[in-house]
């Protein structure tokens, strides 16, 4: 499925208005033509664009690698930490141009969505740095280093889709042509789109340009226009087509007949085939759907095709083992049946191989006698065994007799090798059909939309008021520069390695609770270094925002994450050093809390209360996971291991108490 320039449109204007503030985190390869970006913003949830040589989406699931992508290192070297500064199109130019800023640079990257597709890193001057395809065509080259130019346009009358009207269908009736050719060719519309108009229109299918009459071309134009603007302002409803022997795909305007009944019947092709129609809950969404089932069947493909490949091998390596036993059979029976004439010519008198009565004999098996570096030798079945020409004909014999007892013997080994290959191959062929399906597991997961405060240490307190906290120096600088707002409280203590915790107020002008303020301060000593030390009695202070200064006094350094502070410091001293891990169900996703076990209890599904002292971070983590897998094991196994290990206090803890609560949603 390739994407029309009006759905570019549309899916330009919609990433417009939600781009805002986001920040290159992340830039991932998913094939070789394909490349996924996490977008970050300090205080929304992530997004994740998909950006090909076939399409530009925002994508719900998080594709692993499928092919290696050999511009994905060099995007990461220059884009990551980049603004992500708009996105825009020229007319519905199937182009689009991602544009990004930041330390004091610029750069675009073009996405070509038409013929083979590119995608193009550009400087601030349009200068080529990367591509992922060079073109040398007679209109226009792309390699690195020359200034980037979009391809010519059709012709300088083309009409601007997103503005037209009936003079620009003034030609129409005039056309010797099938009026939806002439809205392909004029409008650059796919044809899906150009028929859909004219059966918008109420025109019968093939009526040429010069049957029209203006009432009907004056339809056509309307029809069209009525599209366009549908298409391009979102006001439609999207639909996922799937025709059998065919790729799916997603219209966000239906103009080929209109939606099937509840049963999945549908509309019937050119080819007498059916096609299956299904509602999407959005034209992006149906976009995602489509394409990632697009990458799965890649990745099945490809597993098919290493299976395939093993299969292949597995046969071949059996005809060789069975060539190799009827090799070996044929050499016994002949080495055999020439040791058997060798004794009756003995008993006829031969005394040896130098009579003369026994060459003809040899010739008479297949065989010959052959001199080689001075050494007599008797081939036979292409196997060369050396004779004496002087011993006694019953000793030759006696040579030839082991000679074929030997080729015998190697036959069994090489049969039970033969058949364990064919127990392989026959589990091979069972497994064939599920290898497909299984290729592509563990490739696609669903993204889990995260907070932006996830990214940060956190919980609800008993209020239900939201703490945030620093988890190094730089999270630290984050949470202050960026997160701290009028009406917050701000809390530290003097302790070194003590985290900046902010309690987020709704209302400046109204005070937090006592519980709230406990609740935070309890968190930020627990989060220093007391707990590593295990020093308990440290107390936590707080002030207001305008009290802390982002920049150093004059003539002084602050180090990241520090800042100073001024006036009245409001002391409040913790009761114990106990922290509880929780388990809570945020926006439908099991995801892990750490703080003061009051609050974190009372929200949580499953939890865990511990205490310094005990095994080190990485034992601990695996402990509390242990224990939660015991409660609820499905929930508990969608949650890895390196989470446990990073809400978790720097430094040892022990599991004093776990539990399990009626589930809750965060």
């Amino acid at each position: 499925m390739a994407l029309a320039g009006i759905e570019l449109r549309f899916i330009v204007d919609h990433v417009s208005g939600i781009i805002d503030g986001y920040y290159v985190n992340n830039i991932y390869g998913v094939t070789r033509d394909s490349l996924l970006f996490k977008l970050r913003h300090t205080s929304k949830d992530d997004l994740f664009l998909m950006v090909s040589t076939f399409g530009i989406w925002l994508t719900s699931t998080k594709l692993g690698q499928i092919e290696e992508n050999r511009m994905q290192r060099r995007l990461r070297s220059t884009l990551l930490r980049m603004r992500f500064r708009q996105i825009r199109q020229i007319g519905a130019e199937r182009i689009a141009y991602l544009e990004f800023e930041g330390f004091g640079s610029e750069f675009v990257l073009v996405a070509e969505l038409f013929g083979d597709g590119n995608v193009i890193l550009c400087d601030a001057d349009m200068k080529i740095l990367a591509l992922m395809h060079s073109v040398d065509v007679r209109h226009r080259t792309l390699k690195v280093g020359a200034k980037y130019a979009p391809p010519p346009a059709p012709s300088d009358n083309a009409v601007d889709i997103l503005s037209m009207g009936r003079q620009d269908f003034a030609s129409l009736p005039g056309a010797d042509m099938a009026a939806a050719r002439w809205l392909g060719r004029t409008l650059g519309l796919p044809r899906k789109y150009a028929e859909g108009i004219i059966r918008m229109a109420g025109v019968p299918s093939g009526t040429a340009g010069t049957q029209l009459d203006q009432g009907q071309a004056d339809a056509i134009c309307d029809a069209a226009v009525r599209l366009v603007s549908d298409v391009t302002s979102g006001n439609h409803t999207p639909v996922i087509i799937t025709t059998e022997g065919k790729s799916p795909e997603v219209m966000p305007v239906d103009v080929t007949g209109g939606m099937d009944d509840d049963d999945g019947a549908g509309d019937g092709d050119a080819a007498g085939t059916t096609a299956k129609r299904s509602k999407a809950s959005s034209f992006m969404a149906g976009l995602d759907k489509v394409f990632t089932e697009s990458f799965l069947a890649r990745a099945r493909d490809a597993g098919a095709s290493g299976t395939a490949t093993r299969i292949k091998d597995l046969e071949t390596q059996i005809a060789e083992q069975q060539k190799a036993v009827d090799t070996v059979m044929r050499r016994s029976e002949s080495v055999g049946a020439l040791a058997r004439l060798l004794l009756g010519l003995a008993g006829e008198g031969v005394l040896s191989m130098s009579d003369g009565r026994v060459l003809p004999a040899l010739e008479g098996c297949g065989a010959q006698l052959l001199q080689e570096k001075g050494v007599h030798l008797v081939r036979i079945s292409d196997k060369k065994i050396q004779v004496s020409m002087q011993a006694p004909l019953q000793s030759v014999a006696s040579v030839l007799f082991d000679e074929a007892k030997r080729q015998a013997r190697a036959a069994p080994a090489i049969e039970k090798s033969m058949a364990d290959a064919r127990s392989r191959l026959e589990k091979l062929y069972g497994e064939a059909q599920s290898d497909r399906a299984r290729a592509g597991s563990g490739i696609a997961s669903e993204i889990r939309k995260k907070s932006w405060f996830e990214r940060y240490r956190w919980f609800y307190t008993s209020d239900g008021s939201l703490a945030v906290g620093g988890r190094d120096a730089a999270s630290n600088s984050a949470v202050i520069r960026k997160q701290m707002a009028p009406g917050d409280r701000v809390f530290h203590a003097e302790v070194h390695g003590s985290p900046f915790f902010i309690l987020k107020g709704a209302d400046p002008s109204a005070a937090p609770s006592d519980v709230s303020m406990n609740e935070v301060a309890h968190a930020t000593v627990c989060f220093s270094r007391a707990w590593r030390e295990g020093m308990h009695g440290m107390s936590a202070f707080w002030v207001g925002p305008d009290q802390v200064r982002k920049s150093a006094p004059t003539g002084q350094f602050l180090p990241k994450g520090s800042f100073t502070i001024s006036g009245q410091r409001n002391f409040i001293r913790p009761q114990s050093l106990r922290l509880a891990v929780g388990m809570v169900i945020h926006n439908g996703s099991p995801v892990l809390v750490c703080g003061p076990p009051e609050p974190v209890v009372s929200r949580s599904v499953l939890y865990a209360i511990i205490e310094p002292h005990g095994p080190d971070l990485s034992e601990a983590a695996k402990r509390v996971r242990t224990e939660f897998l015991k409660l609820d094991e499905d929930a508990a196994k969608r949650i890895p291991l390196d989470d446990f290990v990073r809400v978790l206090p720097s430094g040892k803890s022990q599991v004093k108490e776990v539990g399990r609560q009626q589930q809750q949603q965060q």
